[in-house]
């Protein structure tokens, strides 16, 4: 993505919680999209032309890192932000030297993920009446 009006920067976890709740908890107070960890994580946010559109938090612990809330304006999904978002974000975390990214993904976002080389691990969980699959990325020993 070659548009000079499209900015991914790193942002305060405070900036996430608006579009978090936004796009995935939208009947949920702003509390509900808040998580213990926001604190200690990187959460970098995707801009177009000045407005927040998509966002993506990471969790680091040795060398694993977690991604969650990982969220783009539904006005605004289907045109790259979000995949744009994401790959930058597993870069940044390669450039860390993380061996293992990993999500909870929703089932029907999987095949989603699928693409940036994230594979099902064969742990399943419910959460309210959602299901997810434990995804990850893991760095192989041939790296050129």
């Amino acid at each position: 993505m070659k548009d000079n009006s499209v900015q991914i920067r790193e942002i305060p976890a405070e900036s996430t919680w608006p579009l978090r709740q936004a796009v995935m908890w939208p009947d949920k107070p702003i509390d509900y999209v808040k998580i213990d960890q926001d604190e200690q994580g990187l959460h970098y946010g995707l801009f177009v032309k000045g407005q927040l559109v998509s966002i993506v938090s990471a969790f680091v612990s040795g060398d694993s890192a977690q991604f969650r809330k990982f969220a783009t304006l539904q006005t605004e999904q289907g045109k790259g932000y979000g995949s744009h978002l994401l790959s930058f974000l597993i870069e940044a975390l390669k450039s860390m030297k993380i061996k293992k990214i990993w999500c909870n993904a929703r089932i029907n976002k999987a095949a989603y993920y699928e693409r940036f080389g994230l594979e099902k691990t064969g742990r399943y969980f419910a959460r309210g009446e959602i299901d997810y699959v434990i995804m990850e990325k893991k760095e192989t020993q041939d790296s050129r």
